[in-house]
């Protein structure tokens, strides 16, 4: 079986979160949620976890932290071509996202990043792999 990743994600608003994902093209697997929790699938093998703050409370005794002020955490997805990277974060800027940073084109690689309603970062990257290991 191939690893899978579990981010963990308070929320201040189940909804509000579910829809913005939902508006970029990811579902939520219902076996997995609730109305304090909902599992976002973003791949096969990549998932978040968008918990209430109430929820997520309960997996740990340090503070949330506020995102909207701090960053703890920058979650990178990768993307299949230049065009995708843009396509996700288009669409995550029309359904009310936010810009997080310039864009960055480095020729073998680009990338853009948004901020989601509850101001995590989401960086999206698409790389050429034999470009960039001519680079070094």
């Amino acid at each position: 079986m191939a690893q899978m990743i579990f981010v963990n994600l308070p929320v201040k608003d189940l909804e509000t979160t579910k829809d913005f994902f939902g508006k970029l093209g990811f579902s939520t697997n219902p076996q997995f949620s609730d109305d304090r929790a909902a599992c976002l699938v973003i791949s096969d093998t990549i998932f978040a976890m968008l918990l209430t703050e109430p929820r997520f409370k309960e997996f740990t005794a340090k503070d949330i932290a506020d995102a909207s002020r701090t960053t703890e955490v920058i979650l990178a997805l990768s993307a299949d071509s230049r065009e995708k990277v843009d396509e996700l974060v288009d669409a995550a800027l029309a359904a009310g996202g936010s810009p997080a940073g310039e864009t960055q084109d480095l020729g073998f690689m680009y990338g853009r990043s948004f901020q989601d309603p509850d101001h995590h970062i989401w960086e999206v990257i698409w790389m050429d792999a034999a470009a960039a290991g001519a680079q070094g």
